[in-house]
């Protein structure tokens, strides 16, 4: 076991040295689609994508849906009193075919691990259960006609818990050898969250991503968004610090912003109504009728100052 780590760790350094690797997103996508827990539903680091490829490339008309479920894992695994005992864990398997029958994608981004070793520390049993599920989720989407890319998970604060910190190092230090093992696509979030942590750190101790150490920010889900852009491609953006400093350059892109997250908090509630889940105390979201016609004046309006920009 203790061989196993330690080659999981070179990978992954081996990895980060190389730097990102590139995926250009196929002309012939228009429908992407989000999967992940807590992370995912708050969005923003789906937003900010949104916003800046819509900004960047108007012409592609691409589709961004929003399916994260909080409190989701791929392991399936939960851990005693989640919720203070009130439900399990919901796991993607419950859900994913409705998911992928309504949503018809041709690309889906994929964020799952901050969840799956439910906080405990690490432990061989856990990690297979998270390999296998990762696993079963590439066989079913590349099944499904639609390509998927991995996200590696967001930095655990090892404030919060070093144990816990250290399990998540090594579950994308296992993603991301699968880009070498069996040339899956996969984006490191982790790697350069870790090492903007770190490096903060050093200059104001008190910094943070995630007050609980589990959901991040608006730093943070831009600095996911960023280096999404970056394994897409995108150079330019690999210095900047803010959204607002890639929106800069485009006379109406916190209008756009702003825009989209409206339509973003109305469609992926409505996503998550007329897939469905077990997750309880969710919001209900309308319609997919209703939503899509309230949202109708919103992308009238967006495609309005696309024309100006």
């Amino acid at each position: 076991m203790k061989l196993k780590l330690i080659l999981l760790v070179f990978i992954a350094l081996s990895a980060e040295l190389r730097g990102q690797e590139s995926y250009t997103v196929p002309e012939d996508v228009s429908r992407i689609v989000f999967l992940g827990n807590s992370i995912t539903y708050k969005g923003l680091y789906v937003t900010y994508l949104e916003t800046w490829l819509t900004l960047t490339y108007p012409e592609r008309n691409i589709e961004f849906m929003n399916v994260g479920l909080p409190s989701e894992t791929v392991s399936g695994l939960s851990e005693p009193g989640h919720a203070k005992g009130a439900y399990p864990r919901p796991v993607l398997r419950e859900r994913l075919d409705r998911v992928l029958e309504q949503t018809n994608p041709d690309l889906v981004f994929a964020c799952y691990g901050m969840n799956d070793g439910v906080y405990l520390p690490f432990d061989d049993a856990r990690f297979r259960k998270y390999r296998e599920g990762i696993e079963w989720l590439h066989a079913e989407v590349m099944a499904s006609g639609a390509e998927i890319v991995f996200l590696t998970p967001p930095v655990y604060d090892p404030r919060k818990g070093a144990a816990y910190s250290n399990v998540l190092d090594i579950y994308s230090a296992w993603l991301i050898s699968k880009r070498y093992t069996d040339q899956w696509k996969v984006a490191d979030l982790h790697g350069p969250m870790r090492t903007f942590l770190e490096e903060q750190r050093e200059a104001d101790p008190s910094f943070y991503l995630a007050r609980d150490g589990v959901h991040p920010g608006e730093t943070g889900h831009w600095l996911m968004a960023r280096e999404i852009l970056h394994f897409m491609g995108h150079q330019e953006v690999k210095d900047i610090g803010t959204i607002q400093g890639a929106l800069a350059p485009f006379p109406y892109g916190q209008e756009v912003l702003e825009l989209i997250d409206r339509r973003q908090r109305i469609m992926k509630d409505a996503w998550l109504t007329s897939t469905g889940h077990t997750r309880p105390r969710m919001k209900e979201g309308m319609s997919m009728e209703d939503a899509e016609a309230s949202c109708q004046e919103i992308r009238q309006t967006i495609d309005t100052l696309l024309e100006r920009n």
